[in-house]
């Protein structure tokens, strides 16, 4: 009987024993896996934050020369409008576009994304320098909006035709290169996938 007794009080505590180390495993595991799913959070934060800064602005100005006439281009019959426009043009990339996907069990951080820079938002002002309206031909609301059309489509054009979009590229890559320095010192990897396809890996 006293045998038995000792193998009971054995097995009890052999029992005991695992189960408390079965705790205790599983307890680290998931502290483990909570403290790697926020620091996740955190790197995927932070990595907002950096990629908030990329646009570059440029200042332009153009001279918009409007005439319209009826039939003929004659004074009673013309109107015509000398528009001086000065616009501030910010080109860069849409961050709605940007998807981030943080892979907490390979510790990889993967940023999809558009490389190529747009036209984020064209704020102008216009001064109208000369007015000049026909006897039989006066200026109207269309015309006014007509004008602001033909404003904006110069200023884009010359934008388009500018330096500002290799800026923008250039520190786009700034910014992707700082971000792949901060994810690494967070031990994680950095991938940069273009349209889809995987750039770095």
């Amino acid at each position: 009987m006293r045998f038995q007794n000792v193998l009971i009080l054995f097995l009890l505590a052999l029992l005991i024993g695992a189960g408390s180390g079965l705790g205790v495993f599983l307890s680290m595991t998931k502290t483990k896996s909570r403290t790697v799913e926020e620091q996740a959070t955190v790197l995927l934060e932070k990595v907002r934050t950096v990629a908030r800064m990329v646009t570059v602005e440029g200042q332009f100005s153009e001279i918009v020369n409007y005439k319209n006439y009826w039939a003929y281009d004659w004074g009673p019959l013309r109107k015509k409008a000398l528009v001086r426009v000065q616009a501030k043009v910010s080109v860069g990339y849409d961050l709605s576009e940007i998807q981030l996907e943080a892979v907490p069990e390979d510790k990889r951080l993967v940023m999809t994304w558009d490389p190529t820079p747009k036209i984020l938002s064209v704020e102008h002002e216009m001064d109208y320098y000369d007015l000049t309206e026909g006897t039989f031909n006066n200026f109207t609301e269309a015309d006014y909006n007509r004008i602001n059309g033909l404003a904006i489509d110069q200023i884009r054009n010359k934008a388009l035709n500018s330096s500002l979009f290799e800026a923008a590229d250039r520190q786009a890559r700034d910014i992707l290169d700082m971000i792949g320095v901060l994810v690494d010192g967070m031990g994680w990897q950095f991938v940069v996938r273009e349209n889809q396809y995987a750039l770095t890996e």
